[in-house]
């Protein structure tokens, strides 16, 4: 048994800041995260950078890129609080309390890149690993502080809500209130409640649950399910954004090559070395927002029979700056024979950030009383219909900081929960999961992910979807009752929950529109 004055499930920029401000006023904060190492999170894996304030720049000139990129469908008041709030808080946040090292020219000032999207350079680098830099200095600050304490190898099962689990059966009758989450201890197998007044949701992505991705294994959608379970809103699923170049080998895992290449001024190309950009977008060509430029390439592939297209870095780049402004990307493309300063780069487009998520206000608060949600789980509605490059990991810090704010005058005038009103979890499994069949099981929902409701859309494709992932659904909640829970069992019942979700999203918005493009 837990209690804690915040539950935080889920440890990246999001949380980790949420934490930080939390435990800097005296609050009791646990923060749990599936992974064995707390810096195990999509922050960690992000290459690009993060927006800060370019020369000549406004939050208004910010506010029309980001917007302009989200397709007209981007909430304004979230837009303009990124775009207000975001550039202090990395002066605060980042450079100043967690003492990131981010790039800096020749003269001692940040340096500042241009990426896709951006009408000005606005963007600050640690190389190309700044989400490595931002969560390993995060997670030390963090570690360091008295008032919080770190789960590692806990895996969040589901969401405590009295509605459906107080031993007082007229719950059903209160609203909506969450007071903390059942925890999977994995190194014991027991399952622990964990009572908090305030939860927030802090769970990052759902990449996994697509054959090709960016995301690090954890990204299954743990959060998007655990919440709709729950009975929140939850909005704009539809929208799941494809990076374009992601590295494409037969043995290698699809690592992102980040997007800072082509704003250094690398072009996409055949395989003859052709540039072919300009022939979809004349303006912006290799600088065009995301979905414009994944499904160019799916189209270029399509035509040509090709298995990938082709980065020219050498051609555009010189040498020495390609190995000092992209050291790891180098460093991994030639573990796979590639050298990127003299050869072509094969890349394909992965799944990579979804715009929508958890329906939350301009503080985080979802449509559940005392449960926040914050960061990729979350959809503030700043990206709208398809996300500007590198405004992620600025939406994590900003509201971060906002669900904080919000939490800390209402928290003081909180009772905790009743204790013997949540009962402990009883697990009625008797059969230990077959690791083939829950690795069969996610292989066959990444395939039709990726098959159907990919980078284009049918409304054949997605009718066949929901069936094969509604049929797979009962058969995965049939097991969940008499199967032992483990890590990678809790994670596939969540990755089919999140699937089904976002098909039906695709499903009923006939209107492509941003990332969502249906023919």
């Amino acid at each position: 048994m837990i209690e804690t004055d915040v539950l935080i499930i889920g440890c990246g920029i999001a949380g980790a800041t949420a934490a930080l401000r939390l435990a800097e006023s005296g609050v009791s904060v646990t923060v749990v995260t599936r992974a064995q190492n707390p810096t195990e999170s999509n922050t960690y894996y992000a290459q690009g950078g993060i927006i800060y304030q370019g020369n000549d720049d406004s939050p208004a000139l910010l506010a029309e890129d980001i917007s302009r990129a989200g397709a007209g469908h981007c909430y304004p008041k979230a837009v303009n609080i990124l775009a207000e709030e975001g550039p202090g808080l990395v002066e605060e946040i980042l450079l100043q309390k967690a003492n990131v090292e981010f790039d800096h020219t020749a003269d001692g000032k940040l340096s500042l890149a241009r990426e896709g999207g951006h009408l000005i350079p606005r963007i600050i680098h640690a190389t190309d690993a700044t989400g490595k830099a931002i969560e390993i200095a995060l997670i030390k600050t963090l570690s360091q502080h008295p008032n919080v304490t770190i789960l590692t190898a806990h895996t969040a099962i589901d969401l405590l809500t009295p509605a459906h689990h107080s031993l007082n059966r007229r719950a059903v009758y209160d609203p909506s209130l969450c007071v903390g989450a059942y925890l999977l201890n994995q190194t014991n197998g027991h399952v622990v409640r964990c009572l908090a007044k305030k939860t927030i949701l802090a769970t990052g992505g759902l990449g996994q649950i697509f054959l090709q991705t960016t995301n690090p294994v954890g990204s299954r959608g743990d959060g998007v399910a655990m919440i709709n379970r729950a009975g929140a809103r939850v909005i704009n699923a539809e929208f799941v954004q494809f990076h374009p170049t992601t590295f494409h080998h037969p043995l290698a895992s699809h690592f992102l090559i980040s997007e800072a290449v082509r704003g250094d001024g690398a072009r996409l190309v055949q395989a003859n070395g052709e540039p072919f950009m300009q022939n979809y977008e004349a303006e912006w060509k290799d600088l065009a927002p995301r979905d414009i430029v994944s499904r160019s390439i799916h189209r270029e592939m399509l035509q040509r029979d090709v298995a990938n297209v082709y980065l020219d870095l050498r051609s555009y780049i010189p040498t020495s700056r390609i190995r000092e402004h992209f050291p790891n990307i180098y460093e991994s493309c030639l573990a796979y024979g590639v050298d990127i300063t003299r050869d072509l780069v094969p890349v394909v487009p992965a799944a990579h950030y979804s715009c929508g998520g958890v329906w939350v206000d301009e503080w985080g608060e979802t449509t559940i009383r005392n449960l926040y949600a914050i960061g990729e789980v979350a959809c503030t509605g700043v990206h709208g219909a398809n996300r500007l490059a590198s405004t992620s990991l600025l939406e994590g810090l900003v509201w971060g900081n906002r669900a904080a704010q919000h939490i800390l005058p209402h928290l003081v005038k909180q009772s905790p929960h009743s204790l013997a009103d949540i009962p402990l979890w009883y697990d009625e499994g008797s059969e230990m999961p077959d690791p083939v069949l829950i690795s069969q099981d996610m292989s066959y929902i990444k395939h039709i992910m990726w098959n159907y409701v990919g980078l284009v859309r049918t409304s054949y494709r997605l009718q066949r979807a929901i069936r094969e992932l509604r049929s797979l659904e009962v058969e995965i909640e049939r097991f969940y009752r008499v199967t032992r829970l483990t890590d990678s069992f809790i994670g596939l019942r969540n990755a089919v929950r999140t699937a089904i979700i976002i098909t039906l999203s695709a499903w009923e918005n006939k209107q492509s529109m941003g990332c969502h493009y249906r023919e």
